[in-house]
């Protein structure tokens, strides 16, 4: 399962941006998918999750202002993050849960990171 990422970069704070990471691969179904986070000199934390069923969760720190979308069809998952503040800065990951035909269950796979400074 290969999963990329894209549209981070540079926003100014109270900014806006939209990442979107598809999954492609021999996937049988995806449960979860979503993206963490990861700043530098911190562990990585979780932003936000989507369930096949449209089920969200959100980091605290986040919510309010992000939102998590899912096409299902085409594998692919949307952040979408406003009012963006310099602590949002960070290298964000997305990730999936996936079934796959070759192993028993889902195991999690992760894209590449894309980075979002949120500077003036």
């Amino acid at each position: 399962v290969q999963l990329q990422a894209s549209g981070g970069g540079l926003v100014q704070p109270g900014g806006s941006l939209r990442l979107s990471c598809a999954a492609s691969g021999n996937i049988v179904s995806i449960n979860f998918m979503g993206w963490y986070r990861q700043a530098p000199g911190k562990q990585r934390e979780l932003v936000a999750t989507i369930t096949s069923g449209g089920i969200t969760n959100y980091a605290d720190s986040v919510k309010g202002r992000a939102t998590i979308s899912r096409d299902g069809a085409k594998n692919t998952v949307v952040l979408q993050m406003n009012s963006l503040k310099p602590e949002d800065t960070a290298v964000y990951y997305c990730y999936c849960n996936a079934v796959v035909p070759t192993l028993i269950g889902g195991r999690v796979y992760w894209g590449q990171g894309t980075l979002v400074t949120v500077s003036s």
